[in-house]
Formats: structure tokens, sequence, C-alpha cells
């Protein structure tokens, strides 16, 4: 794997959400390195392809409601474990599940495996709401898919928040997991 500057110099035989991201990222000025990969659909592979990056890549969570009205993407670090309780007891919802891949690649345009704050662009009416771990906050750069799991970025996490989030209007929520029930 290499690390490059950017979108890919030809971009036959990828997807067109993933050139979309790409096109996205540029208009917003945006800087971003990318490497491409075999897909990458757990936190193992993930792991080798952190080095590559130099970053962490952001465990990224599709979850919803019991009545499955509200969903949410949680971003935290691809190191720290998740319990379902601790969220939904910050959120203060009863409880909370993963939510479906048909409501998923509705939602945002992505399949499992490549969930990604990438995908929010494609929630143009807002049924997604962005929670994310204070500790993803604190890294100078983050990782995360363009909405494909063949491909990983590495992205300034003021830029993520300042001007990206902004632009596809999405406003996140906080949290502080710590991992435990």
């Amino acid at each position: 794997m290499e690390l490059y500057e950017g979108r890919p110099q030809n971009c036959e035989g990828r997807l067109e959400k993933e050139i979309r991201t790409y096109d996205l990222l540029d208009s917003l000025g945006l800087w971003y390195q990318r490497t491409d990969h075999e897909p990458a659909d757990t936190m193992e592979a993930c792991n080798r392809i952190d080095q590559v990056l130099g970053v962490l890549i952001c465990k990224n969570l599709f979850l919803c409601n019991r009545q499955k009205t509200k969903f949410y993407l949680l971003m935290m670090p691809g190191d720290k474990p998740f319990k379902t309780k601790e969220l939904s007891g910050q959120l203060g919802i009863a409880r909370l599940s993963f939510a479906s891949p048909e409501d998923m690649e509705r939602l945002l345009d992505i399949t499992p495996g490549s969930v990604s704050i990438m995908g929010l662009a494609n929630d143009r009416e807002n049924q997604v709401q962005l929670v994310v771990d204070e500790d993803v906050l604190k890294g100078e750069y983050l990782g995360c898919h363009p909405c494909i799991n063949t491909s990983s970025l590495k992205l300034k996490t003021r830029q993520v928040f300042d001007i990206f989030l902004p632009a596809v209007h999405h406003q996140p929520v906080t949290v502080h997991l710590t991992g435990e029930g």
C-alpha cells in the first residue's frame, strides 16, 4: 500500500459514490491523503491501513432506536470498546441497536464495512445524527473511508468538523465513552 495526495489520477472502475466524495472534498478545499487496498471490513484490516496512513481509522457504527425512527452514526477511536448501554444513557435513549444494511444504504448510500462520516454527504434530509466520542476530536488527523472500503483517507480533524460537516448540514453531538458498561 502506498500513500497518495488527494484523489486518484484515474477514477476508472471506481464507484460513483467514491468519486462524489473526492469531488466534495476538493470543492471544499480540504487536504487529504489516500491509500487504496483490499476491502477493509474489519478493525484488524483497518489496523494495517492505519500504519500506512499514520492515523487510527475511526470505528463508525450505524445505530438506531428501538422503533427504527431515529438513526445515529457513531464515530469513536477504533481501539476503544463499544458498550451500547453507555451510549444509550448519554443520548437519553432506552435502547440502541445496529441499524439494518438497508437503512444504511437508503440513508447514507454506503454498505456494511464502508461506514464513514463521508456518508453524511448523502443524507440530504438530515435523518442521521452524528455522535462523536470526544477522543476523536483530540487528534490532529482522522482516518475514514470515502464511502467504500477499498480506499481510506487521512483528513485534518478540524477541517472535517469546521468545514465538511457544516457543508453537508450536520451538527455533531459529542459524548464521553469509556468502554465500560
